[in-house]
């Protein structure tokens, strides 16, 4: 992305250009003031740190030797990996600072920030990733769900992208325990190598196996699971305005439609009311589908894993082949073609899924596409 790379350091200074950082980003100067935990952030505020942190990243040589595209998508990463401290910052009864669900929230903040900047949906994902999951190395070894976590991180972006980010993150701090959460990335590092995962997607035996792997913990990711699919429902995901409706018309002409925004017209449902008789509306059209063997799609936004998971978990169970559809389109796209329908959904609601927005990853189906439709 082009505003990164102009502001990323490069040879033979390496220096970081904060004022002109601080000038184009209003969420990097929202980070000025924002207090922190002074035992694991005695340099100061959140500014302070992530400043501190791109420096240290600067200034590795791992980081230094990688190809300039690579440096400056781990450059923005490292920009943006605490985004949402202003967010989620509080100091309760003790007077203790805290900053519960930063990385989870930064994930949603940054994916919301770096599609209105125009990036790329693949280079986009790959920092929102890292974002999400940038404190694993910090106590990964004591996680007893690891596996996972590594191998989809392994899907969305890289392992030794994920530790390089880690290390300028404690680097980038004033606190006791420095060496101590160093030797920790290492072994993190160590053990994605371990499980073929550290700067390569994790390799399944098939879609299926995967698909099944991330369903059922603890299970082997190198069992070549029998594929007992008997239909295929496709889900799609996605905006209003982001073509979901002209995609199905163009790719599935003939398959039967589990439409919510139909449903909502036929129960007379406003897109901002109350949306569970839809919801139930839905999932029972769906079953039918499922209990006849039918393939069908599921056209809704879909926008947050915990609804898609409403509709791959049903069809899981019914030994449904999940195919996930995200599309979408630019802002102003988008929000021209939502505007433009007979029913538009109203702007504040489009604001509101825009901020719950988690665009579907390769975890979370046998196929996982991503459509730009504009």
């Amino acid at each position: 992305m082009r505003v990164f790379a102009d502001l990323c350091p490069a040879p033979p200074g390496w220096a970081v250009p904060w004022p002109e950082i601080c000038e184009a980003f209003a969420w990097v100067r929202a980070l000025g003031g924002v207090p922190q935990d002074a035992v694991h952030h005695a340099e100061g505020d959140v500014e302070v740190h992530t400043r501190m942190a791109c420096e240290a990243l600067a200034a590795s040589p791992r980081w230094r030797a990688r190809p300039a595209a690579e440096r400056v998508r781990l450059f923005a990463a490292a920009l943006m990996h605490d985004v949402a401290k202003p967010y989620c910052t509080r100091t309760d009864g003790d007077g203790r600072i805290t900053a519960h669900g930063h990385s989870r929230r930064g994930d949603l903040m940054v994916r919301r920030i770096l599609w209105e900047l125009g990036a790329p949906v693949a280079w986009r994902e790959h920092v929102a990733a890292l974002v999400r999951h940038h404190q694993v190395p910090f106590w990964a070894l004591e996680r007893p769900d690891l596996q996972p976590i590594a191998f989809r991180v392994s899907l969305l972006a890289r392992n030794d992208d994920l530790a390089l980010l880690a290390e300028a993150d404690i680097r980038g701090r004033v606190c006791g325990d420095l060496a101590e959460v160093l030797e920790n990335i290492a072994l993190y590092r160590e053990y994605c190598a371990e499980q073929g995962c550290l700067d390569a997607p994790r390799v399944f035996p098939s879609d299926h196996a995967r698909f099944w792997y991330f369903r059922k913990p603890g299970r082997d990711p190198d069992y070549d699971a029998f594929d007992d699919t008997r239909l295929t429902v496709t889900v799609l995901s996605g905006l209003p305005g982001a073509g979901k409706d002209h995609w199905i018309a163009a790719h599935r002409p003939d398959v039967p439609v589990v439409s919510l925004d139909r449903l909502r017209a036929e129960m007379g449902v406003a897109p901002s009311g109350d949306q569970r008789a839809v919801a139930a509306a839905a999932h029972e059209l769906a079953r039918g589908h499922l209990r006849a063997g039918r393939s069908f799609v599921w056209n809704a936004t879909n926008v947050s894993r915990q609804l898609r998971e409403q509709c791959t978990g049903l069809a899981a169970g019914y030994r449904g082949r999940v195919e996930v559809v995200a599309l979408e389109a630019p802002p102003g796209v988008l929000r021209g073609r939502n505007r433009a329908r007979a029913a538009p959904v109203p702007d504040a609601v489009v604001d509101r899924l825009v901020r719950r927005w988690e665009t579907p990853d390769p975890t979370e189906g046998h196929r996982v596409a991503w459509v730009a439709t504009a």
